[in-house]
């Protein structure tokens, strides 16, 4: 198993001092839970933040770092600027209200980013200097979302996962953010993004499009010649433990003293957050009060509320609101002998938890927007009983899972309001049914399950990487295929043009090319029985305009029309009837007329939809209608559909480049060809190659062909080499 080097804002430790000595407590929280195995058992480190430590003597620091090294944490201390600014200020001012869709609460500065920004890069630099080859990085949640990228270009070929822990907002949302960019960009440092639902995956890659212009393929994102997985995967708890401890007399014991006979008991348990939904609770069941006068006195709301936060200016004034709330609704509804809510501002410990689970007639999460909600999977995993109901906000992630729950829309607190009162009048037999429902899936998709699950998964992604050539070539092995064509008595290159001599621009015209290019192009037409051919889908004009004077061989459209040398006559392939796009050509008009932005490529032999420039979102979209629709339109055609990097092109059958592969092997069987290319056409034109004639896919796309370079400028790189000698 791979040394496991786990990262996150906080160490899984608590550090306090008693009686002169620094003791270290590990953390009950659910993701020191889920990473305690797989820290174990791979030897790994965690490193991250201990707390803060100002305050301890030099001997008790020396203690404190013996200890923490004994149990393989690696801490990064941070001032306590850094905190504020980094933590305070911008993780949990700006990230956490955006992520959670509270817009109002965002604060119109923009002072923290840079410290965000620093502390990230602290972070990467210490991962960094601890890494060994072979290690596998696994950096957690929002305070830490540039650290992925960070690291990349301090170890290009790290395996590196990363989670988030909040929810992923939705596109439009997200796009507030200034930093926008650069967020995603340092997500995409790693291989694998992890999601607790599929919605969220969903959003995130419906920022990259609209933000950065990156289309995903299903699950997967290919930037900088990697391919980038994303993937859901619902966080769970301990549930075998946790069920384990509820079914103890202990708990059982404590469960029946917080019973009263007659009494209805409501359990809402949360961190002091403006994202949980306190506020809409209560009010929820003040209206229940108000419209079920039988039920005064006879329910009470036990709400626990955890500190949080303390020092973040807009938690403090929130538990201000929720303290009158509390006031107001028991002055209005208690009688002599009970109050309808009873507020308590401390945090419990495990075996208290377990007890109010148990006594619980009905368990309310109701956040306005949350990850995943753990507490309502404790809740599930205590009822040992198979008894109780839980209302669940449809805004939490775990609604995604658990749909046995009275699943409401925590904003509408009449609904809420309806929901309790159903789960109090709920029979018992459907009670029972939906709680055994819950627990299956609970006990089933456990926190370990979800370590798990992540770590394979990202396992899988290095080793497909690695296995289906999706790597880059080592350098070793193009120096070996170099000097192996280089000795080749004659030599034939063929090259794709965008995506494999020149990045893609926003419009086909933006992509002519530079006077180094043009350099390489006549050094390596130079060499000595060396033939190069430009083989693009761009026409004759285009190609003619930018290459025309150079000793090289052209092929437009793909090789439909080709000429060997400069001021040669072009020729046409003579199998391509002049009218075979004449019946669908209006129908591929209108729809670029109704895309803003598109153009409509027109070629002899193809046809090219082109939406870099259209809407991103709008682009694909449309994109995607044109291979269903044309595709069903033309299914006994003889045309060919064939999608590519923003673009879609239609063109007659066997009007692609192998034809030209055959016809130079034809003409000169002795010659040696490499053939570079990006794409599905391409892909052509490499299986056109008998051995021992050479394919080079550029980019992180699966490809047949045996060598791989990341992108152009490696790409340029080869042939500059390939040229020198």
């Amino acid at each position: 198993m791979s040394r496991i080097l786990l990262v996150s804002n906080r160490l899984p430790v608590t550090v306090k001092v008693e009686h002169g000595e620094v003791l270290v407590t590990r953390s009950p929280g659910g993701l020191a839970t889920g990473m305690k195995g797989p820290h174990e058992r791979s030897g790994g480190l965690w490193l991250g933040y201990p707390g803060d430590i100002a305050r301890l003597a030099p001997d008790q620091r020396t203690a404190l770092e013996a200890r923490l090294e004994e149990l393989r944490y690696v801490p990064l201390h941070l001032s306590s600027g850094e905190v504020s600014r980094y933590y305070e200020g911008f993780s949990n001012g700006v990230l956490w209200p955006l992520f959670h869709y509270l817009l109002d609460r965002i604060p119109l500065g923009d002072r923290d980013w840079e410290s965000y920004r620093r502390v990230n890069e602290r972070f990467a630099e210490l991962v960094a200097a601890h890494y060994r080859e072979g290690d596998v990085v696994w950096v957690h949640d929002y305070q830490l979302m540039l650290v992925p990228g960070m690291l990349r270009k301090k170890i290009p070929n790290a395996r590196i996962g990363f989670f988030l822990h909040i929810p992923f907002p939705s596109a439009e949302v997200f796009r507030i953010l200034p930093w926008r960019a650069q967020i995603l960009e340092g997500l995409l440092g790693a291989d694998l993004v992890g999601f607790h639902t599929l919605s969220y995956m969903r959003h995130f890659a419906s920022a990259l499009l609209l933000v950065l212009g990156f289309e995903a393929d299903v699950d997967r994102i290919y930037t900088e010649g990697r391919e980038v997985r994303l993937g859901a995967f619902p966080m769970g708890i301990d549930a075998a433990a946790l069920s384990t401890l509820a079914g103890s007399a202990e708990v059982e014991a404590e469960a029946q003293a917080i019973r009263q006979p007659g009494q209805h008991i409501l359990l809402g348990i949360d961190r002091l957050d403006y994202t949980k939904g306190i506020p809409r609770r209560l009010l929820a069941i003040e209206r229940l009060l108000e419209r079920e006068p039988s039920l005064r006195g006879k329910l009470r709301l036990v709400q626990v509320t955890v500190p949080s936060r303390t020092n973040v200016e807009a938690y403090q004034g929130f538990r201000s609101q929720v303290d009158e709330l509390v006031g107001r609704i028991n002055g209005a509804y208690a009688t002599v002998h009970s109050v309808p809510i009873h507020s308590m501002y401390r945090s419990f410990n495990e075996r208290q938890l377990a007890s109010l689970y148990r006594a619980a007639d009905v368990m309310i999460v109701t956040p306005l927007r949350d990850g995943m909600n753990l507490v309502a999977k404790e809740f599930v995993a205590s009822r040992t009983d198979e008894d109780g109901v839980l209302v669940l906000s449809e805004l939490a992630g775990a609604a995604s899972e658990l749909g046995d729950a009275l699943v409401v829309n925590p904003y509408d607190i009449g609904e809420v309001a309806a929901a309790i009162k159903r789960a109090l009048v709920m029979p018992e037999a459907e009670r029972r049914t939906r709680m055994q429902n819950l627990r299956r899936r609970v006990l089933q998709n456990d926190v370990h399950g979800w370590a798990r699950s992540f770590l394979e998964t990202l396992e899988e992604q290095n080793e497909s990487m690695s296995a289906g050539g999706l790597a880059a070539t080592k350098p070793a092995a193009l120096e070996t295929l170099t000097a192996e064509l280089r000795a080749a008595p004659s030599l034939t290159v063929l090259l794709d043009y965008d995506g494999t001599l020149v990045q893609f621009a926003r419009s086909p015209e933006d992509a002519a090319p530079d006077r180094e290019l043009r350099n390489l192009l006549t050094a390596l037409a130079r060499r000595r029985d060396t033939q190069v051919f430009v083989v693009s889908g761009r026409t004759r004009d285009v190609l003619e305009r930018w290459f025309g004077d150079l000793p090289i061989g052209l092929a437009a459209e793909h090789g439909f029309w080709t000429r060997d040398v400069p001021g040669q006559e072009w020729r046409a392939r003579k199998d391509i009837p002049s009218d075979w796009s004449a019946k669908f050509l209006p129908l591929l008009r209108q729809l670029v007329a109704r895309t803003p932005g598109a153009i409509l490529e027109e070629k002899s032999a193809s046809l090219t939809f082109h939406y870099r420039m259209a809407d991103p979102a709008f682009g694909a979209l449309r994109a995607k209608e044109l291979r269903l629709h044309f595709g069903s339109l033309l299914k006994n055609a003889p045309v060919e559909i064939l999608p590519g990097d923003k673009i879609v092109e239609i063109r007659a059958m066997g009007a692609g480049p192998g034809a030209l592969v055959s016809s130079l092997l034809e003409a000169a069987p002795e010659t040696r060809l490499v053939a570079l290319g990006d794409d599905l056409v391409d892909e052509e034109m490499f299986a056109a190659l008998p051995p021992p004639h050479i394919a080079v896919h550029v980019g992180p796309r699966p490809s047949r062909a045996p060598y791989r370079l990341s992108e152009p400028t490696a790409a340029r790189a080869f042939l500059k080499a390939l040229a020198d000698g």
